[in-house]
């Protein structure tokens, strides 16, 4: 089991609160991610979580458990961080028997709980390796071994991709989230990289200055952003945000439209000059300027569109599509 409830936390340093009091159930089995720009939180409240950092006020519950004032070993917790930890003198065998070591596991059970690991994580053929000898991926995947041979109630990811070459995250990325598949443990992930959060999440939250923005699937995010800043840190490229005349239309102070449903059209009513079109095969991007809406408007077209530097071009929000914002940011219902 693994429900894990946050109620009332607090966390301050001296005079200055960095989480303010805040309210957050995690269910059992749940991928969970926090997301949100940098400084925004989302580790601090990870390690609370994990006991590596106290709590100012409220409580922390496991199973129904107070765990507030419990050290971390005995949480039930295991965490993976963003540098692997690993000791570069013992083999991957023993990197992951360390913690079962440390416990007093029997070898018999020691072993047992490495092959199982080592095969969910592919890493069986390298267990009689050191972590020199393997590469950036397979060392953090040693560390994961290390987390889950602990068989906690839950796992706690500190942004472990962040050291690791693109190609190599989107793989990780897809290995950590098959391995929630097949572990049905509960799982809190922190990143700064919201497509990170969109493709792994059951449930994501946001946060910005400590506070919660709003929690929700990453498609209930990505459709009903409740307020301007979840509507512009979700989705990439980002919503673009209209004020003005145009907004006033659709009697909202803000209106947004995300960049995949603008298309070119000769009757549309929008128009200006594409700035840089990317051409990537599968989608092409354009920055139109000169709209006389927002300095730029990004604009996402399906497959190889015909539109270079410096072509004028019209363009068509689709009306079911726009999402209208009040004057404090709040989401028009």
């Amino acid at each position: 089991m693994g429900k894990i409830t946050l109620d009332k936390v607090t966390k301050s340093f001296g005079e200055v609160e960095v989480i303010p009091p805040l309210n957050l159930t995690i269910e059992d089995g749940e991928f969970c991610v926090f997301v949100g720009p940098s400084g925004c939180g989302k580790s601090t409240l990870l390690r609370m979580i994990a006991g590596l950092e106290d709590i100012t006020s409220g409580s922390i519950r496991i199973d129904g458990a107070d765990a507030s004032k419990v050290p971390p070993a005995k949480r039930g917790l295991a965490m993976v961080f963003q540098s692997y930890a690993l000791y570069p003198h013992m083999s991957v065998r023993k990197n992951i028997a360390f913690p079962m070591r440390m416990a007093g596991l029997s070898q018999e059970e020691q072993a047992r709980r490495i092959e199982a690991a080592a095969k969910a994580l592919n890493l069986t053929d390298y267990l009689d390796r050191r972590p020199g000898q393997l590469s950036g991926g397979q060392r953090q995947r040693v560390a994961i071994g290390r987390a889950i041979v602990r068989e906690p109630a839950a796992f706690l990811f500190d942004e472990p991709l962040s050291n690791l070459d693109a190609a190599l995250r989107v793989g990780m990325r897809l290995e950590i989230s098959e391995l929630h598949e097949r572990l049905k443990t509960t799982m809190i992930y922190v990143t700064h990289d919201q497509v990170e959060a969109m493709t792994m999440a059951d449930k994501i939250v946001v946060l910005r200055a400590g506070h919660i923005e709003q929690v929700g699937t990453p498609l209930e995010l990505y459709h009903s952003p409740r307020n301007l800043f979840v509507a512009g840190f979700i989705g990439s490229p980002k919503m673009n945000l209209i004020e003005g005349d145009e907004a006033a239309k659709h009697d909202a102070h803000t209106i947004g439209v995300r960049p995949e449903h603008i298309d070119m059209s000769e009757d549309g009513p929008w128009q200006g000059v594409v700035g840089v079109a990317e051409h990537l095969g599968s989608d092409t991007f354009l920055h139109v300027h000169g709209t006389g809406l927002a300095e730029t408007l990004t604009v996402r077209a399906t497959g190889e569109v015909a539109v270079r530097h410096g072509d004028e071009v019209k363009l068509k929000p689709r009306a079911d599509q726009i999402h209208r914002f009040d004057t404090s940011g709040l989401r028009v219902a």
